[in-house]
């Protein structure tokens, strides 16, 4: 029996068609390596998932990638396939100890263009032994000294995301020091604009008196439910606020993406085709080209 004209025939048609054209797009190489601050202080709205799947995205597109996992969970580490268990070198020991960057960076069994420096749970108490370990004026700078080593020993990601901590304590302080941009997930449900208010104060502090450099380059909405009037009200209420940051992409609610990081993949290995897949795709290509019409 034909499934054309169908809605799963239509569903299909489409989903083969995104991907051709996914397929068919080459990305720019940025300038220099984009370090882009993944934060939202509110739990639970995809900042995690949507760090790990826009890093294979690009990595799937031949962009050279590194992952930094700065949130203790480690669940960015999970979802790469990167071994932090106790005694990994990782974040805390290049914070804390002085490690180099380069030595606990590890290659993804995702794509060997993608790379990550794990979080193990040492990292819980790197907060406070960052303001006790170190003089005041220096623990903003950690992240940013040992990624400025690693580039400057000739390692050259075209990207490096940093996951940060669903707080805005001085581990993600340390990230938008280190960061040039940072990248909003927002999810599509109630209160979503929540908190962003003071999140953008706080980019404006760090900006002031730490970091210049530092802007809103992109925000991503997650979760999106198009069954629901509230979904479409979130977008429309994030896109008239922010017209410029906010990708066309949208991301939906999608259980592949949902279940991947219980097989240690991101969406873009476990089902490549699937709408969660195609949608982190179509989002990272427009963070790609954006960047480059942006002269980054």
């Amino acid at each position: 029996m034909s499934m054309t004209g169908s809605p799963l025939g239509d569903e299909l048609f489409q989903s083969s068609s995104r991907l051709k054209k996914i397929e068919a797009t080459s990305l720019p190489k940025p300038l220099k390596t984009r370090v882009i601050s993944v934060s939202n202080q509110k739990g639970g709205v995809g900042k995690t998932t949507s760090t790990v799947n826009l890093a294979a995205a690009l990595a799937a597109k031949g962009l050279k990638v590194l992952v930094i996992d700065l949130d203790p969970q480690g669940n960015a580490s999970t979802a790469l396939g990167i071994e932090h268990g106790e005694g990994t070198l990782g974040v805390y020991e290049v914070l804390i100890e002085g490690a180099e960057l380069k030595d606990a960076v590890q290659v993804s069994p995702e794509n060997p263009n993608l790379s990550c420096l794990p979080a193990t749970i040492d990292l819980a108490g790197a907060e406070i032994e960052i303001v006790t370990a170190f003089e005041r004026e220096n623990w903003h700078a950690l992240l940013k000294t040992a990624i400025d080593t690693y580039l400057a020993q000739g390692n050259h990601p075209d990207y490096i995301f940093i996951d940060c901590p669903p707080s805005l304590g001085l581990l993600t302080v340390n990230a938008f020091v280190a960061a040039t941009e940072v990248l909003l997930p927002i999810q599509c449900e109630y209160y979503a604009l929540e908190g962003l208010s003071q999140l953008l104060r706080n980019i404006e502090r760090i900006q002031q008196a730490l970091n210049p450099q530092l802007v809103l380059s992109t925000i991503l909405l997650t979760m999106y439910d198009s069954r629901t009037k509230l979904a479409s009200a979130v977008v429309d209420d994030v896109r008239h606020h922010f017209p410029a940051q906010t990708l066309n992409s949208v991301i939906p609610r999608n259980v592949r993406i949902s279940e991947a990081p219980s097989f240690g993949r991101t969406v873009i290995t476990h089902d490549k085709s699937s709408v969660g897949s195609l949608s982190y795709l179509e989002a990272a290509i427009e963070i790609a080209q954006k960047g480059a019409q942006n002269g980054r």
